[in-house]
């Protein structure tokens, strides 16, 4: 049985952004973004490959963002 394993390569255990077959400027999905996010970078295949799973985040950031700028503008005239 052979190993074609190279566990004294430098890039083994840095982080995936940072890997010569990563960083060549290809195009990455919002779930991979989201997965890159939330494990600071070390693997972009955490969540899967459903490309839903990207949008749900992205949306539930958006309805956050959205919700604060709207919840800001009413109470700032209640309160000021």
């Amino acid at each position: 049985m052979t190993n074609n394993l190279d566990l004294n390569s430098p890039e083994l255990f840095a982080p995936i952004v940072f890997r010569a077959d990563f960083n060549s400027f290809k195009n990455i999905n919002a779930t991979q973004a989201w997965s890159l996010f939330f494990t600071g970078g070390k693997e972009d295949k955490t969540l899967g490959f459903n490309p839903q799973v990207g949008l749900f985040y992205t949306y539930i950031l958006l309805a956050i963002v959205s919700s604060g700028v709207a919840g800001t503008l009413v109470f700032q005239n209640l309160f000021a």
